[in-house]
């Protein structure tokens, strides 16, 4: 390829990047701006805070910043104003030496809202360089046989600035003999070349002294200038010609220094001194100097310092060839870099967040990475990842930058802090890889509620125990953290036998002791249930409930209680009970006395109650039942017996110790009536002397009360007889003489009154209120008479699906009432 193609492709390339950009920036809204070269430190270049619309107070607060590519910082954010302002001085040839259009690129980070936007800067060329010559003097041998019109090439100036400030134009002045002529190049560049206007005389002149002059197109232009001294030798024949016009080498930026990279040969075909070929750069760059050596002997071009890629592909040279006579050719050497993966991927955290809290969102930004790697082709292409398992992901959102976002919600309970470790590898081979990690803290929410250790608590506690008495303890944790971690206790509302749960017990709020508050009696509360409630201190607070039993277990601390006899008046204080009893002489042995009750308010043991007859007047004429507490005649009475007998039954528990109770009865021995009534009145004079026969008249009065009560009791029966017969008679009447749904042949009528001819078995449902009643018959028990289905032709059955209620009068007071019942008729009345 010539070098003209080269160029030329290299502009095309040039040419589809730009718009390739500009497509890329209306994607994405970036910002662009333009300032001159060399403005002082602070100078303006764009009101940024305008054109993204954002508050000033809102720069500060979000955590806005520039951030620039590569290691200097050449913009920053004023923080008052919200301005893009230079930070260093800024010199265009230094940076886009071999650019045309010198771009800077920063970018934006809005560290609150984990968005980065992209500032693209051009950096306008001033005219602050002039064309210079790389030697101001120089030395030119030209033979006096040159024919007029040989052209010389001379050495070209270079001007670092672009456009129309770099070079424009040559002049040259001081002699006749010489004209200049300007020779366009491939790339558009020119060349001077020094034209023989007229012959040479070296006998008359063996010197010429000549200024090349070189200006570009600034305002006020600039010049560059050089002295040229032309020295007029012998003849010679012949000039050094090239193996080939143009070299072109390839070589990886890790050639070893001092490596060979290409040797050019020219041949000369005179003899002597005028064959002697030397070589030497007529056309390098500065950069190029430091990097290349010519052998002007040999013709070797060797590598004075390590290629970098990154910094240049490409070195155009031009060599010279000048024989002893001071004829030469030119030749150019392209050297091409190629580029080798040695240059590993660079992350910048260029913003993330050191905390997160554990209900943030699915998708939450934690980090915003920027990720570089200054090779090309596959060997630049860099993927980044991390270790799986974690919840995070990581979103391409530039060009070159990713986002770490969560993937899933967190929980600070399972993880508490991250370190999220982001690897970033290149496409080359072997692969290069770099890493950054990433340090996450979990905020804690309060959304764990307390939780009991246990999901139920019960306790036993001893009734009569000491006020203030630990019962149990109850505990729950909860997995949040801090404050959002503190459980305290408390009770639920309640009422216990009308009283409130919180004058029985207590709970510790700290600890969850639960205390009794008072002595607590088995007799009046037998257990007690109550709900303990655990809150953390979160805001707002959770909560949870466990239920607690308190199981009060009985001691012996109550006496047995005799319910009969009842207790007497005078042995009152003493804890006896008294009462009086009849039994005939003539009862049998085993007959029934009387019965002791009684009722211990204790429970299980404490509470089993035991009868023994602790003291009798005859002892061997009574007995009392162990567990029942009946007492009974062991024995016939005998005339000899006493007609009083006083028995004291002793009543006691089986709690240890054993409480007792003695309760005392009179038993009244009498043949008769009226040796009854003797002895009641003896006993009521002995009871109270001087005093009315109280137990006697309360006697009499219970007889009397009682022939009442039997009194009353058969006249209520009588009436509800009479007022059975007569709802019989009003809910089954004669209808036609005949009852509905029986043939008249089946009747037969004495004086008036009909009667059955034969024998019937039905059932009967009555009932007074519901305007319902039913007469079924039932086929099995009838006689073979009558047919066990009416015929198709008979009446509907009786009392079938009319409302009887019709033939009812209506009577709202009656009661319900409802019957069931089996009629057996013969040739007796039907009423």
């Amino acid at each position: 390829m010539s070098w003209a193609g080269r160029r030329w492709g290299r502009r095309q390339r040039a040419v589809l990047w730009a718009v390739l950009l500009a497509a890329w920036e209306a994607a994405w809204g970036q910002l662009r701006y333009s300032v001159p070269e060399e403005l002082p430190k602070g100078s303006f270049v764009g009101d940024v805070a305008k054109d993204l619309g954002l508050q000033l107070p809102e720069l500060s607060d979000r955590g806005v910043r520039v951030v620039s590519e590569g290691q200097t910082q050449y913009f920053i954010l004023h923080g008052k104003t919200g301005h893009l302002v230079t930070a260093e001085r800024i010199d265009r040839e230094q940076l886009c030496r071999q650019v045309e259009k010198c771009v800077l690129r920063c970018e934006l980070i809005v560290e609150g809202e984990m968005k980065v936007y992209r500032i693209l800067v051009e950096i306008m060329d001033i005219n602050d360089n002039a064309p210079s010559f790389k030697d101001t003097e120089v030395e030119e041998r030209i033979s006096e046989m040159t024919a007029p019109g040989s052209r010389f090439p001379l050495a070209e100036a270079h001007d670092p600035d672009s456009g129309r400030n770099s070079l424009q134009s040559y002049e040259l002045s001081g002699d006749e003999h010489f004209s200049l002529a300007v020779q366009a190049g491939p790339g558009g560049d020119q060349r001077p070349e020094l034209v023989l206007a007229k012959a040479l005389d070296r006998e008359e002149a063996a010197f010429h002294e000549l200024v090349l002059r070189a200006m570009d197109g600034g305002d006020p232009a600039r010049t560059g200038t050089a002295r040229i001294r032309v020295t007029v030798v012998d003849a010679n024949d012949n000039a050094p010609v090239f193996s080939q016009a143009e070299y072109t080498v390839r070589v990886p930026e890790d050639v070893p220094v001092g490596s060979v990279l290409v040797t050019v040969t020219a041949t000369d075909a005179d003899e002597g001194m005028n064959g002697q070929v030397k070589f030497s750069f007529k056309k390098i760059t500065e950069i190029a100097s430091k990097i290349f050596t010519l052998d002007s002997q040999t013709g070797e071009i060797t590598l004075l310092q390590g290629l970098d890629y990154e910094e240049d592909d490409f070195y155009e040279l031009e060599v010279l060839a000048r024989d002893g006579g001071d004829l030469f050719d030119t030749a150019k050497v392209g050297i091409t870099v190629t580029d080798i993966n040695d240059n590993a991927p660079v992350i910048s955290v260029r913003s993330t967040l050191s905390e997160i809290s554990e209900d943030a969102p699915s998708g939450t930004v934690i980090a915003l990475l920027h990720v570089d790697d200054r090779d090309s082709g596959t060997n630049g292409e860099v993927r980044c990842s991390f270790d799986g398992g974690l919840p995070f992901r990581l979103e391409k959102s530039l060009e070159d930058y990713y986002r770490v976002l969560t993937a899933r919600e967190l929980d600070r309970e399972q993880v508490s802090e991250y370190n999220v470790t982001v690897r970033a590898a290149d496409g080359g081979s072997p692969s290069l890889q770099s890493s950054a990690v990433l340090a996450l803290r979990v905020l804690d929410v309060n959304d764990n509620a307390p939780v009991f250790a246990e999901e139920r608590y019960s306790a036993r506690v001893w009734e009569n125990n000491a006020a203030g008495a630990l019962v149990l303890t109850v505990r729950a944790t909860d997995a949040d953290w801090g404050q959002n971690a503190r459980v305290r206790y408390r009770l639920a509302e309640g009422r216990v036998r009308g009283a409130a749960l919180s004058s029985y017990v207590s709970v510790q709020a700290e600890t969850g002791a639960l205390y009794a508050l008072r002595s607590l009696d088995y007799e009046e509360v037998r257990e007690l249930r109550l709900w303990v409630r655990a809150e953390d201190g979160g805001a707002p607070a959770l909560s949870s409930n466990v239920s607690v039993v308190l199981v009060i277990v009985d001691e012996n601390d109550n006496a047995p209680q005799v319910l009969y006899p009842p207790l007497s008046g005078a042995a009152g204080s003493g804890g006896a009970w008294s009462g009086v009893e009849l039994a005939p002489r003539w009862s049998e042995p085993g007959a029934l006395v009387a019965k002791v009750v009684a009722v211990d308010a204790d429970a299980g043991q404490n509470a089993w109650l035991s009868y023994e007859l602790a003291k009798a007047t005859e002892p061997g004429l009574f007995r009392v039942g162990l567990h029942s507490g009946e007492v009974r005649t062991a024995r016939s009475p005998l005339a000899r017996d006493a007609a009083r007998q006083s028995l004291v039954v002793l009543v006691k528990d089986h709690g240890r110790p054993a409480l007792s109770a003695t309760a005392t009865l009179s038993v009244l021995l009498a043949e008769s009536v009226a040796e009854l009534l003797a002895e009641l009145g003896s006993a009521a004079e002995a009871a109270a002397p001087g005093e009315p026969a109280g137990s006697l008249t309360r006697w009499l009065v219970l007889a009397v009360a009682a022939v009442s009560c039997l009194f009353l009791a058969f006249l209520l029966l009588l009436l509800a007889l009479r007022l059975r017969r007569w709802r019989r008679q009003h809910l089954l009447p004669a209808q036609s003489g005949a009852l509905r749904g029986v043939p008249v042949s089946h009747f037969v009528g004495i004086d008036g009154v009909r009667a059955f001819l034969q024998s019937y078995s039905h059932d009967v449902s009555l009932t007074a209120d519901s305007r319902k009643s039913q007469l079924r018959f039932s086929a099995a028990s009838c006689c073979d008479t009558l047919p066990a289905r009416p015929l198709p032709d008979e009446p509907a059955p009786l009392l079938g699906d009319e409302d009887p209620a019709a033939a009812l009068p209506a009577d709202p007071a009656a009661p319900s009432v409802s019957c069931s019942g089996h009629v057996f008729s013969d040739t007796r009345a039907s009423s």
